[in-house]
């Protein structure tokens, strides 16, 4: 008890003011968070390891671009130029877009959501943020090598012959941080499944929980088949065993069919926990329950189950039978229908809705515009007729950039700022959130469209010179990127800001109703301070109209 003195000299007892135990000041320095088995803190070790992968692969492309300002070749050496690219795509995608939202927001709100203390194996959570570790020293060594330039597929017999260096232990980094993500995904699957609130059964469920565990599902069954075939390729090159070489004996056709097989599906461990996110937002925001539920739960499931069936269509023009081709290609459209339900759903969701345009609204309205032009062009890809003459230009680029950063890293954006309060307990500044998003909507659509008409008029990807008649194409994609740059670099700035300075967050700034926000902000190191029952559907919103802000 604190004891003070009035002027009459009459001592007043005051109680001390008493801090609440939260997950950030539950134990402080570096040990505690290098050893902590609180899936909160574990969410943290993984954002700031892949915010670093993030700004390491955005320098790969900024000089990416900046070779393709002008035709020739004058900034880097064509064997640089393919190392560049490479190393930028397998860091995007393998170091920042698998693990961003599954290992981040899935990792600090599964928990929550199903109203849980933690996940169901605290210790492998652990462990799979350190195996990612390990295979990004394994890749980061590989940079400080020289790096490799087969690009990111491996195609053999490039990965199998002298012709480039590093392959094994870029390689062995992937296939170590494939192991986080099976970590990752089987302690979600079982978190789901065994650890769920009273009353909360399946249909009541948010759609984020719903779209992990199909997430996890790909994650856990698709991810060994990319292990083994770079195993496999290790094997080869070391051991000059014929398994995908030609001259070895080997059958290069194979190595497409295993790496695709999980290649493929991996698109959608990028793209499905993004989607989910959206549709949190979406209800959050329009004080709506999200219009037909119950498809888009299922078609979270749908889009994981034909995940597995379309790899072939990356074969097209690589000698697959022409009958297989055809197969393929028909249910690469039927693959778009689960992903239209979505978005037509999100939009009857929207429709005559009063939305409120806060900073995450704006990224999952961005986030829809992107992934429908990224998914209708992928509908060009998918016929066979045009992916002949579309395979290889920058067309492809472009529509895979349009639905994986498009998409999936406004999803991410959108995400880390509508759940930011509830993580750090404060406020960042909204005209700046709203002045990023804006910001990276443009700057993105500048960088890549101008990429189709480029690949459309014929010009080939991984060229690191081209013909002049495409400059003004590339000249303003390296415009776009450098706002699209300001845009990325925005939020950096203000959430970091905001950790010291930013506004005291309520426990519901939104004013949501999804069962993470029914916790205290900051929330305690058990998550809740009494165990919810769930007495209602995952979002529950009322005809009544909801005050908000």
């Amino acid at each position: 008890m604190a004891t003070v003195s009035t002027p009459i000299g009459e001592p007043i007892r005051r109680p001390e003011r008493r801090v609440r135990l939260t997950y950030l000041n539950n134990g402080y320095g570096l040990r505690s968070w290098l050893f902590t088995l609180d899936h909160k803190r574990i969410a943290w070790l993984y954002l700031i390891t892949i915010t670093v992968a993030f700004m390491v692969g955005s320098i790969e492309a900024t000089l990416i671009r900046l070779e393709l300002l002008t035709p020739a070749g004058d900034l880097v050496q064509a064997e640089n130029y393919s190392k560049l690219f490479t190393m930028h795509g397998i860091t995007m995608i393998f170091l920042f877009l698998v693990p961003s939202i599954p290992a981040v927001l899935g990792n600090f709100f599964i928990p929550m959501m199903v109203g849980a203390r933690d996940v169901a194996f605290p210790r492998l959570n652990l462990l799979s943020w350190y195996v990612y570790m390990l295979g990004a020293l394994f890749l980061l060594a590989v940079m400080l090598l020289g790096g490799t330039d087969t690009g990111w597929t491996f195609y053999t017999p490039l990965s199998t012959t002298n012709y480039t260096q590093n392959v094994v232990p870029a390689a062995m980094g992937i296939l170590i941080v494939g192991f986080s993500s099976i970590l990752t995904g089987l302690n979600f699957l079982v978190t789901i499944h065994k650890m769920r609130a009273p009353g909360l059964t399946w249909f009541k469920m948010q759609l984020f929980l719903w779209s992990l565990y199909a997430t996890s599902l790909i994650q856990v069954l698709a991810t060994p088949v990319l292990a083994i075939t770079l195993l496999l390729v290790a094997v080869e090159r070391t051991l000059r065993v014929g398994i995908f070489d030609p001259a070895l004996g080997g059958d290069p056709i194979l190595f497409q069919h295993m790496f695709w097989f999980y290649s493929h599906p991996a698109v959608y461990i990028m793209i499905l926990p993004g989607m989910g996110v959206i549709s949190e937002l979406i209800s959050a925001f329009t004080r709506r329950n999200v219009f037909g539920y119950r498809f888009v739960a299922a078609s979270s499931v749908a889009i994981a189950i034909y995940g597995f069936l379309v790899w072939g269509h990356h074969l097209f023009v690589a000698g697959q039978s022409v009958y297989s081709a055809m197969v393929f290609s028909v249910l690469s459209f039927f693959v778009a229908i689960p992903s239209a339900i979505k978005v037509f759903n999100w939009t009857a969701t929207l429709y005559k809705a009063s939305v409120w345009l806060q900073t995450p609204m704006l990224y999952a309205i961005g986030f829809i515009g992107l992934f429908v032009v990224g998914g209708l062009t992928g509908l060009f890809l998918a016929a066979l007729a045009t992916d002949v003459a579309l395979s290889d230009t920058y067309f492809v680029v472009a529509h895979f950039h349009y639905v994986m950063v498009g998409g999936m890293l406004l999803a991410y954006l959108g995400g880390l700022h509508y759940w930011w309060p509830k993580m750090t307990g404060r406020m960042y500044p909204e005209f700046l959130g709203k002045l990023a998003a804006i910001t990276v909507f443009l700057g993105f659509n500048l960088t890549f469209f101008p990429q189709f008409v480029a690949g459309a008029l014929g010009m080939n990807r991984r060229y690191y010179s081209y013909d002049s008649s495409y400059q003004i194409y590339n000249v303003l994609s390296t415009a776009g990127s450098t706002i699209l740059g300001v845009g990325f670099i925005l939020p950096l700035f203000y959430l970091t800001w905001s950790l010291k300075f930013g506004k005291l967050a309520p426990d519901n700034p939104w004013g949501s109703a999804g069962l993470e926000w029914q916790s205290p902000t900051p929330p305690p190191p058990e998550n809740f301070e009494e165990q919810p029952v769930v007495l209602h559907g995952p979002h529950h919103y009322t005809r009544k109209e909801v005050t908000v802000g």
